[in-house]
Order: C-alpha cells, then structure tokens, then sequence
C-alpha cells in the first residue's frame, strides 16, 4: 500500500490503481458477471489491484482461441467443408450452428469451472 505525507501524518492512498484498458469481448463480459455474483473474494481482489479488466481480456482471449481451435477441428472432424457449403446450403447452416452451440456450452464449462 502507498502511502502520502500530510503535514505529520502518513495517510494511505485508498483510491484504486489505475488500470489500463482493454477491449473485452462476450466471454469476457460473462465472466465479469459470473466473478461479481459467484465468486465476490476474486472480484473484489481483481478490482482492488487494478488487474480485473486485465484478466477478463485474458479470459476473452483465451475463449476466442478455444472457439477457433474447436470450429476448426469439429468441421474437419464431421466433414463440414466448402464443398457442402456450395451443395447444400442449409445442411451447412445446420452442422455449423450445431457446431457452435457445443461450442458454447464447452467453453462456458472451462470458463466457469
């Protein structure tokens, strides 16, 4: 803790550490609301430390990267392609909104473990 002089006393800084922004996306956010209502005592020490918008991108990023990786295997792993794209679009549309509701729920379950 930082502390000011103030004529004879030293007075602690009570205001918060200033923290850089970060652009957070949807996964973020649903962390931001999960840690503020399940999970206060990290809430509260993210806030007070100033590393809350820091981690909530780390936790958006690190979602995103899950999400690709996952999208990209699936597809491959089901035979979702181009091809299929181009033969039978709502087949497509189909298989890759399938896709990305599993998706969803696998990366709401590591998140909010």
């Amino acid at each position: 803790m930082n502390y000011t002089l103030y004529g004879d006393y030293h007075l602690p800084n009570l205001l918060p550490v200033q923290e850089k922004e970060h652009e957070i996306g949807i996964y973020g956010q649903r962390y931001f609301r999960y840690i503020k209502e399940h999970n206060k005592i990290l809430f509260i020490n993210l806030l007070t430390t100033g590393k809350l918008n820091e981690h909530l991108a780390e936790i958006d990023k690190r979602a995103q990267k899950m999400k690709a990786m996952l999208i990209k295997q699936m597809t491959k792993q089901e035979g979702v392609s181009e091809a299929l794209k181009e033969q039978n679009q709502m087949e497509w549309i189909q298989h890759m909104n399938n896709i990305r509701n599993r998706i969803e729920e696998i990366i709401n379950e590591e998140i909010f473990k």
